[in-house]
């Protein structure tokens, strides 16, 4: 691409005063010691922090969320916020992210807008509540929770009979070795005495955790948490029906830090305050989502007595307060397969004082327990058909059983699914285009029912496909010539065009625009980091299907999982080579099987004790460890024919 437009705007701006000397935007010289202030809307905060710093730090260290896929390293340019009041030179990256009416109202990106005076700063509001998939593919399972409660009824002590407290319920629940914690130990004497000796009580495995007056036995909830890199569901359980009362999800908080792992890890590495403060944002998620299914099922706190956690390995480690650098340099080690479990509390939730938390163990350092979780619900290890499991994201898991053996395996797919590294892209939130169909026209169909704002990951494999199909896009995942255009979709030749030299396809012009760069649109460069993204993803199951020798035409069902794999097309999924190519009826939409398994953990032990024996059954395949990897992914970069 040639650079020609771009420097001429730099050179505009640098006329102007207004361009950074640095071309990395480190901003001007300053002595270190000044601080500050900086108003931020629309949340009406306040902040001094010392001159110098960007932005985005002094807004992720005061709790301002400002959007971000990268963790603010100047790569994903989804950081945008508005100067309003004062002045921040243009960094050269801003003129690539911003029109030049946008630069002379303040647009900037926050990780290379340095704070050298006072400033008045407008943030975009952050999605919080993406689009997202709450239940999925689950089974049936025999209802037998860990928390028990059991109401008797007590004889009063007397000089004959003196038995402790204690020991007079244990006598009456002789079936279990009971253990009473403090918190318990501590409530038995009066509430035995104010309840006339009828009282229930509350057990945790054999941990008696508390005694309460009365009946309560049919008060009895949990909460299973899918704890995603990007999205946290929550789903309030009804212990003695086993049915969902309530569910919820949101953003983690941990976003201004990157959209990944990886950026997440790294983080850690160059800050030794980074982890603490990503473990209290973990936290902060699920104390958010508990408050909220509770008060949306009207129950107390207190009656939730047990929590389960899926999440992949770092975001575990990072909940936990666990040191992940280990995860993200090789060998990938982890701290550990299967996690303690810890009480609820650990994990900054406020709810039964003495409730429990299960974490789901991992198969390695990129194939989690949200995966365990998933391959849990689906029953993986139950059925004696050849079935691929594809958790798409950032770091893509797949999973490959023939009925007797089962394979896993991470693939790194990068940002493209979640809208990060697309000129265009977006979360799934409103304005996002999810599904492009192209005929005699472009056909949107737009989260919200808006105007299109830009396009998430599912719009981005709809596009892709759809110009293949009709010829816009050769199977190298070029875009054709205009006289090839006109020839095989004249109707749509004209929205082929150029933003710079870069060659794009307008999907939507706003009324009254006429540049194509104002414009949603498909360019060149995001169809390579969906080429990218689609292929490590494809040699990942494609060396799975030859470690087990299984022809990809034998594949009986492929299971999509994930909010991601719950949106995608599965007919355009097989067009651009993202999973084998199968009849479509044997692409399933999975939705949030990692959930799906949390809530069966919670319902039954015996499914507890299934995920726990996954470690033994299943075997990890290092991708990166593979002398072939490299001439499988070339091989699967094209689109098919």
């Amino acid at each position: 691409m040639s650079d020609e437009p771009y420097e001429f705007a730099v050179d505009a701006f640098r006329r102007e005063g207004l361009l950074e000397p640095a071309e990395t935007g480190t901003g001007p010289a300053h002595d270190g010691t000044g601080r500050v202030d900086l108003s931020f809307s629309p949340s009406g905060r306040t902040v001094r922090v010392p001159q110098g710093v960007t932005l985005f730090d002094a807004a992720s260290w005061n709790g301002i969320a400002i959007d971000s896929t990268c963790g603010g390293h100047g790569t994903c340019k989804k950081c945008k916020i508005q100067v309003v009041d004062g002045t921040v030179p243009v960094s050269r990256l801003d003129v690539r992210a911003f029109s030049a009416d946008q630069l002379k109202d303040g647009w900037r990106l926050a990780c290379l807008a340095h704070a050298t005076q006072d400033l008045g700063v407008d943030v975009p509001p952050l999605t919080t509540r993406p689009k997202a998939a709450t239940v999925g593919v689950g089974r049936q399972v025999i209802l037998r929770p860990a928390v028990q409660k059991r109401y008797v009824e007590l004889d009063e002590p007397t000089l004959a009979d003196q038995r402790p407290d204690l020991q007079r319920l244990y006598d009456a629940i002789d079936d279990l070795e009971l253990r009473a914690d403090l918190h318990a130990l501590r409530r038995l004497p009066t509430v035995l005495r104010q309840a006339d000796y009828k009282i229930t009580a509350v057990i945790v495995d054999e941990d008696l955790i508390d005694v309460e007056p009365g009946d309560t036995s049919e008060q009895r909830y949990a909460i299973a948490f899918d704890l995603g890199t990007t999205t946290v569901v929550a789903t309030l359980l009804d212990l003695a029906t086993g049915t969902p009362v309530a569910v919820q999800s949101m953003l983690n908080k941990q976003q201004p830090f990157g959209g990944d792992v990886i950026t997440r890890i790294s983080a850690t590495m160059m800050d030794p305050d980074a982890l603490g403060r990503l473990r209290l944002l973990a936290q902060e998620t699920l104390a958010e989502l508990a408050v909220g299914v509770c008060a949306e099922g009207e129950v107390d706190a207190a009656l939730v007595y047990e929590v389960a956690l899926a999440g992949n390995a770092t975001m575990t480690a990072l909940v936990l307060g666990i040191d992940p650098e280990p995860l993200g340099v090789a060998p990938f080690v982890m701290s550990t397969a299967a996690p303690t479990d810890v009480r609820a509390a650990d994990l900054g939730l406020s709810l039964h004082p003495g409730a429990r938390a299960s974490l789901f163990p991992a198969l390695g350092a990129y194939v989690g327990g949200d995966i365990v979780s998933g391959m849990l619900a689906t029953g993986m290890d139950r059925d004696k058909r050849v079935r691929l499991f594809i958790d798409v994201g950032t770091n893509c898991e797949i999973v490959l059983s023939d009925g007797d053996r089962i394979l896993s395996t991470a693939a790194p797919a990068g940002p493209a699914f979640e809208g990060g590294a697309i000129r265009c892209g977006m979360r799934a939130a409103d304005g996002a285009i999810e599904v492009i169909k192209l005929g005699e026209d472009v056909v949107l169909q737009v989260i919200g029912e808006v105007e299109p704002q830009g396009l998430c990951g599912s719009g981005l494999v709809d596009g892709v496909a759809e110009l293949v199909r009709v010829g816009l896009l050769d199977h190298s995942g070029r875009f054709v010539s205009d006289e090839i255009a006109k020839e095989v979709a004249p109707a749509l030749a004209d929205r082929l065009t150029y933003v710079g030299e870069e060659r794009v396809f307008v999907l939507h012009r706003p009324r009254g625009v006429t540049e194509a760069a104002e414009s949603v649109y498909l360019s060149q460069r995001d169809v390579r980091e969906l080429q990218f993204a689609k292929a490590a993803i494809s040699t990942g199951w494609t060396l799975l299907l030859d470690e087990l020798e299984v022809d990809p035409r034998d594949v009986q069902q492929v299971l999509l999982a994930g909010s991601f794999g719950s949106y995608l097309s599965p007919a355009s999924a097989i067009r651009i080579g993202l999973v084998p190519k199968l009849p479509v009826l044997r692409i399933v939409s999975a939705g949030n099987v990692a959930g799906e398994g949390a809530k069966m953990a919670l319902l039954s032990l015996r499914e507890r004790a299934g995920a726990a024996a996954l470690l033994e059954e299943v075997r990890y395949v290092e991708l990166s460890d593979r002398a072939d990897f490299n001439d499988k992914f070339v091989d699967q970069l094209a689109f098919p024919g």
